[in-house]
């Protein structure tokens, strides 16, 4: 092999792992165990959300998204108002 398809070689496979950490560092979620919701009566499932933050874009549920552990797309704006009047 030449020096220049080792190097290519090389600059590749660095792009590839770097690129794999950047992607898996943006989509960094949270496991939310099982829980009893005494106000419904009902059993809350064991699930992943995204890792909390201030941004309403990078949820699972916002339009334009997808949740990878369900495969659903998003349907909720991110524009939407969470107060009922």
């Amino acid at each position: 092999m030449k020096k220049t398809q080792f190097l290519s070689l090389i600059v590749g496979v660095a792009l590839v792992f770097g690129l794999v950490g950047f992607v898996g560092f943006a989509e960094a979620a949270s496991r939310v165990r099982g829980y009893y919701k005494p106000s419904t009566g009902r059993y809350i499932m064991p699930h992943y959300r995204t890792s909390p933050n201030k941004s309403k874009f990078d949820n699972y549920s916002t339009k334009g998204n997808y949740n990878p552990y369900t495969g659903k797309k998003g349907t909720v704006s991110p524009f939407r108002s969470n107060y009922r009047w």
